[in-house]
């Protein structure tokens, strides 16, 4: 099993400036330990407009900077949210991390969920699902070198060539899910890789998602640089303590408040349903404690090495192929790489 480190922005605030040039110095810092430690590869995510991860407004942007910081471990974007883009742009984006990172460039594609986030793109919020499958075979089809019509300024269409050309022959994809079946599935017929996570889902909900996906794949025609396998990659939060206590005294609080910033982000959706519309903040509190009383139990890297070492090896028993470490819930940069450095000594006796 391969191990990831992602980033998925908890510089949230409660108010007042934020000043984000620590933030990149400290996420530049975890991507050069990361390297060095022989992880897999780095996911950055892509956020706008809230407080959850101000600094993740264009992940080409950051990636490019990881590229040239980094020598051998891969720059991954977990996720592009593709219908707030147009494909030829994320293809020259992305090729050109590619040509930056010598061919250690993949990406996740996202539908979007955040009504907030489509003031980008507003006409693409109602069928951003279905744009989002839509689109990866032509970003496929345009990372390997085909020309494809678009309308240009006149409204006529052109064939037209994104540059620059990629080191990759091929571009590795990931659909990202929340969980619904259906978007494993569509996966799976895409032969693409998934990017999922253990948070919200049980032993049980994993091994039946992962088990659809692996059969819709199986299934699926051979499309531009895929196998029959696939590849399954499950985000879980991180932090490997001496021991157990140290874990709950040093990320209970962090990792509280980051989970209860997101719940008020998903509360100001305006497609959220009534009942997450209405959370109080002592419910939303309430529901940050269940959340992380629950992954000290299952599902998440937060334990002493011997409780992450059963974690991994559980994950790997689900088929999982890959662990994506959601290291930046709020923690300190001193407890990050201490954390890291004991997660990639226990990489390394699995």
């Amino acid at each position: 099993m391969d191990l990831s480190v992602m980033f998925f922005g908890a510089d949230s605030t409660a108010g007042g400036q934020v000043r984000h040039e620590r933030t990149y110095e400290d996420i530049l810092t975890v991507a050069r330990t990361a390297d060095r430690l022989g992880f897999h590869a780095l996911w950055t995510p892509e956020r706008h407009f809230q407080q959850v991860g101000q600094v993740f407004s264009s992940p080409p942007v950051l990636s490019a900077a990881l590229a040239v910081a980094t020598e051998r471990i891969g720059i991954r974007a977990g996720s592009v949210v593709l219908p707030l883009h147009h494909p030829l742009k994320v293809a020259e984006d992305w090729a050109v991390v590619d040509n930056l990172s010598h061919g250690r460039a993949g990406l996740s594609v996202a539908t979007g969920w955040h009504s907030a986030d489509f003031a980008l793109a507003p006409g693409n919020y109602a069928d951003r699902r279905a744009r989002t499958l839509d689109t990866v075979p032509v970003l496929r089809s345009l990372w390997a070198g085909d020309s494809a019509p678009f309308p240009d300024g006149t409204g006529k269409p052109v064939s037209v060539l994104p540059q620059p050309r990629p080191v990759q022959e091929s571009l590795p994809l990931w659909i990202t899910t929340s969980g619904n079946p259906e978007t494993w599935e569509a996966a799976g017929r895409l032969r693409c890789g998934v990017l999922g996570a253990t948070v919200g889902q049980s032993r049980d909900d994993l091994a039946d998602r992962i088990a659809r996906y692996r059969a819709a794949c199986a299934a699926a025609p051979d499309q531009r640089g895929t196998d029959a396998h696939g590849r399954v990659t499950l985000m879980a939060h991180t932090y490997v303590g001496a021991d157990d206590a140290e874990v709950r005294r040093l990320a209970a609080a962090p990792l509280k408040t980051y989970l209860a910033s997101y719940l008020r982000q998903t509360a100001a959706n305006r497609t959220a349903d009534a009942g997450t519309a209405a959370l109080t903040e002592e419910k939303t509190a309430l529901l940050a404690e269940f959340a992380f009383e629950r992954y000290l139990s299952w599902g998440s890297l937060l334990g002493s090495p011997g409780h992450c070492a059963k974690m991994l090896a559980d994950l790997a028993e689900l088929g999982v192929d890959e662990v994506a470490c959601f290291v930046d819930f709020g923690l300190g940069l001193d407890d990050v790489l201490t954390s890291l450095n004991r997660l990639a000594e226990l990489k390394e006796s699995l």
